[in-house]
């Protein structure tokens, strides 16, 4: 690592032991670490698990489609978000799995107390928890996507009584919002990458411009990101698997890559 980088890592080690997040480990495991840099510049560390996560037993719990989510908002035109805090810190991990999270530092080796990035099974592990934490609104006036949370309403009386429901239930269950990142009382909300209002859904005009200013795709790892990207928005694209066909064809492995104009 670059000397910014370890600064970085001494930094982020001391806040997750602070925060009783992480503690020092003599597991026999322990993963590497690196950084990703984000999008306002600052490092986020990652644990890369993924020689843990070959030897994980995969937990079947079904990730909701964003279309059927969708489905569930009719006749709404007030909406609030929210967005927890850090959300997988807030689900602790069993005891005797604990020394499978250690991770390996010039500073130390740790694991965690709570759920980490990076475990295979933590993003169906959350929407578990978060399903089951909201199953008696779910389809009434509440859609849930891991750590996002939607709250839907005809109008501001019903709206008044479903955000204290919603607030209360997480309360109730110790799980915490980051306020800043909520916005509430909104006739018109951006809500996993799609526009929400009583007029209905559509794209977010941002991300139509990034497929459109896409750069020519120079391999098959190019492709997939690409169609990642565009069928996000496949609802909206009449015709659209017969308009990628050309694309999905490349990415097989009996096709060899050969960008035209076709």
């Amino acid at each position: 690592m670059a000397p910014v980088e370890l600064k970085e890592l001494k930094k982020q080690i001391q806040e997750l032991e602070d925060k009783g997040f992480i503690r020092p480990s003599i597991s026999p495991w322990g993963a590497p670490v690196l950084f990703v840099k984000k999008k306002d510049g600052s490092m986020r560390l990652c644990i890369d698990y993924r020689k843990l996560n070959k030897v994980t037993i995969k937990n079947k719990y079904p990730l909701p489609r964003i279309e059927d989510l969708f489905d569930q908002i009719k006749n709404a035109a007030v909406f609030s978000k929210i967005d927890l805090r850090s959300g997988y810190y807030q689900m602790r991990v069993k005891e005797e799995d604990v020394p499978k999270t250690a991770f390996r530092t010039r500073y130390g080796h740790y694991e965690f107390l709570v759920m980490s990035f990076g475990l295979t099974n933590a993003p169906v592990a959350f929407m578990d928890l978060m399903n089951r934490v909201f199953k008696p609104y779910l389809e009434m006036f509440v859609v849930v996507f891991l750590d996002d949370i939607l709250v839907y309403s005809r109008n501001k009386e019903e709206h008044a009584d479903h955000l204290r429901i919603v607030l209360q239930t997480l309360r109730d269950h110790q799980l915490y919002a980051k306020f800043t990142m909520c916005e509430f009382w909104l006739s018109e909300v951006l809500f996993l990458r799609h526009i929400i209002s009583a007029d209905g859904i559509k794209v977010d005009s941002k991300k139509v411009q990034a497929i459109l200013d896409w750069r020519p795709p120079r391999n098959v790892s190019e492709i997939r990101s690409f169609l990642g990207l565009a069928g996000y928005y496949r609802r909206f694209v009449k015709g659209f698997s017969v308009i990628v066909a050309p694309l999905t064809k490349l990415i097989r492995k009996d096709v060899t890559f050969e960008w035209s104009e076709k």
